[in-house]
């Protein structure tokens, strides 16, 4: 049964509001109070009437038993705004808004803690699997990016050093195109200590041949 209670223009704007009301929804009656009567805010002391408010008319109406109550909805709407005017220099007037807000409190004992908190831990495992499987892929390709980008620089450093050695300009695409040829070479040697070496297999086979023709 959701049990209802409402504090209407309420003195406090609903964004200052909002930022205690967010802090007790889904939470048990006893931990929402405990909240609401130790944060030092205006906002926190006039949900904490409506709060207990709901509770009085769960247990008073209604025979609810206030600890298996659970805050089911704190939501805050806009109220009427006060127009008030401040004097400011050469005769002018600058407009003040004193802006009011309505709280309500829905109170249930239909929700259990326990349900909830499986259903959240169950959404979030598969979600933490996707990442974790669409990362590994990225990873792969940003080492192959980061040998690359390895590659390329010592090939730029080695061409610098042979210009500087020979005493000759060299052109932009000249360099670009020797840069090429030595990253070209890194690569092949680079997969050549990669690639598993078959030699040994492929000596031996001759050498099975000739033993059985013998």
């Amino acid at each position: 049964m959701d049990v209802i209670s409402i504090y209407r223009y309420a003195r406090i704007s609903p964004y200052k509001a909002r930022k205690v009301t967010r802090e007790i929804q889904g939470l048990p009656v006893s931990q929402a109070l405990d909240i609401v009567t130790f944060t030092p805010q205006k906002a926190a002391l006039l949900v904490g009437k409506t709060l207990r408010s709901a509770i009085a008319n769960a247990e008073n109406n209604h025979d609810l038993d206030a600890d298996r109550l659970v805050v089911k909805e704190c939501v805050v709407g806009e109220g009427p705004s006060f127009r008030r005017f401040k004097a400011r220099a050469r005769g002018s007037a600058a407009p003040i808004r004193r802006h009011t807000s309505h709280i309500r409190v829905v109170l249930s004992d239909e929700v259990d803690l326990k349900e909830s908190k499986k259903g959240q831990s169950s959404k979030k495992k598969p979600a933490i699997a996707k990442k974790a499987a669409a990362s590994q892929p990225k990873a792969a390709e940003s080492a192959e990016e980061g040998t690359q980008e390895t590659v390329e620089k010592t090939a730029g450093e080695a061409t610098k050093k042979t210009a500087k050695k020979s005493g000759k300009k060299t052109t932009k695409k000249a360099a670009k195109k020797a840069t090429k040829k030595v990253a070209a070479e890194a690569t092949d040697e680079i997969k050549a200590t990669q690639a598993p070496d078959d030699g040994g297999a492929d000596k031996a086979e001759p050498e099975a041949k000739g033993a059985t023709e013998a």
